[in-house]
């Protein structure tokens, strides 16, 4: 009997830590984006829409999988401290300067075709057609990464 409870115990843990990082998000970018790091205010103000160029003069293309979706939802109120509403109101006001997918894949193939484009995606989707871009010095996993959901 104790066995059997340990090993429930071992698998709802093992259950719980997939979730928290099925919700951990990397930042990419278009292969041939030369930034390899961001600062959370650099990306803040990319996501506020409020940086709309690259250091090389490209035009920053937003590409992001539903905004209502709870992980996109989650890093955009932890970079930007917005509400929900304010975000919302944000991306309905600037619907030209973003580009808007129904899932992660659509998210890699935008950024991975389209010069200039960022998105968020899971750290678990990621393909080589991106770059992943270190923000605050770390990458997805590192202990401290941003945007880590369930922190």
């Amino acid at each position: 009997m104790h066995r059997r409870r340990l090993i429930f115990t071992f698998l709802a843990a093992m259950l719980i830590c997939s979730a928290c990082e099925a919700t951990q998000l990397a930042v990419v970018v278009d292969k041939a984006n030369s930034t390899s790091s961001l600062t959370a205010a650099d990306l803040t103000k990319i996501l506020k829409l409020s940086n709309s160029k690259w250091p090389d003069g490209k035009q920053v293309v937003l590409v992001l999988r539903g905004a209502s979706a709870p992980d996109i939802q989650l890093a955009l109120q932890k970079l930007s401290n917005m509400s929900g509403e304010q975000i919302k109101d944000l991306l309905a006001t600037h619907r030209s300067s973003i580009l808007i997918v129904n899932s992660e894949q659509e998210v890699l193939k935008s950024v991975s075709t389209i010069p200039g484009a960022i998105g968020l995606v899971d750290v678990y989707s990621l393909t080589s057609g991106v770059n992943v871009v270190k923000v605050d010095g770390k990458l997805p996993l590192e202990p401290g990464y941003l945007l880590r959901g369930g922190q």
